[in-house]
């Protein structure tokens, strides 16, 4: 019967030779799956380290590196991720959170008005109004509910999984979100916003990166969009416009090569105060524009 560190450094070993990963990575991910059978933290992984593991733990533990040895993502094995220093909820109804997305968020916090000092405003009328078009996980618009407690957010997707995904992390976060089913704008009618985010699927369809790593594993429709990956983007620059308040602002995560790309949509759509903003390795990553006051 194996030590529980010997069980980590075997799961390690096997994840590394798998996947291709580096020692470091595969020892992270042999841990997180340790702690979710174990139902432990990692600090009590490292405590008992010497500890002998009963027959049953033992294969529990062994079951999942096996799922990730398959290349399963550790994100759907334990059922969580962290976004924006959060637990979200995930399942394969919704993407897996990203670091790169938490730059969007960034990006709209940014370019809302700053908070008021004082009691929030009592009608839904006076308060600032986000919309984000394919929450998924509700990653995006229960981040920027719980930064900014004085906004009135709506989350849309097409998936009524995702939204039963999206409600309980809600529900566990203790944010309020009004959550609609709709394929981008369709369910919206004339309702606009102040700000409107989204992380859209934005891969092209026949691109080999989808039947690598993770990307095997997460719902297609949210991740690739016609041949050359702008299709959705196309229709959120398109008809952003009519549900944008004067003023306000449409900002959306692209893949790293479809910078110009968005831009030109952008610019050609007749949004004005255009912004490219980078990711941590230097990748273009977020843009977006501001619809004018002028009618």
């Amino acid at each position: 019967m194996p030590t529980l560190d010997e069980l980590i450094r075997r799961g390690a070993r096997g994840i590394r030779e798998h996947l291709g990963l580096n020692a470091r990575e595969a020892r992270i991910e042999a841990l997180a799956l340790a702690a979710h059978a174990l139902e432990a933290n990692r600090a009590w992984l490292v405590a008992h380290g010497r500890d002998r593991l009963a027959g049953e733990l033992q294969e529990k533990a062994e079951a999942l590196f096996c799922r990730r040895e398959a290349g399963e993502p550790v994100a759907y094995i334990v059922g969580t991720r962290e976004f924006y220093g959060r637990p979200f909820r995930v399942t394969p109804a919704t993407l897996i959170p990203r670091p790169e997305t938490e730059h969007l968020v960034e990006a709209a916090l940014a370019r809302l008005p700053p908070l008021c000092p004082g009691p929030l405003p009592g009608g839904e009328g006076e308060r600032i109004k986000v919309l984000d078009l394919g929450t998924g996980s509700g990653c995006i618009a229960i981040t920027l509910k719980l930064e900014r407690p004085d906004l009135a957010v709506t989350a849309v997707d097409v998936s009524a999984e995702a939204l039963r995904v999206a409600r309980g992390n809600a529900a566990a976060l203790d944010a309020e979100v009004e959550w609609l089913e709709s394929d981008l704008y369709a369910a919206l009618g004339g309702r606009q916003f102040d700000l409107i985010a989204s992380n859209p699927p934005y891969i092209p369809e026949a691109d080999s990166h989808l039947g690598q790593g993770d990307l095997r594993f997460e719902p297609p429709g949210a991740l690739a969009s016609g041949p050359d990956g702008l299709d959705a983007l196309r229709a959120i620059v398109r008809e952003g416009r009519a549900h944008l308040a004067p003023g306000g602002w449409l900002l959306f995560e692209h893949g790293y090569n479809q910078g110009e790309a968005v831009q030109a949509l952008l610019r050609q759509a007749g949004y004005a105060e255009l912004f490219l903003e980078r990711d941590l390795a230097d990748q273009p990553r977020v843009s977006g524009g501001r619809r004018s006051y002028q009618p």
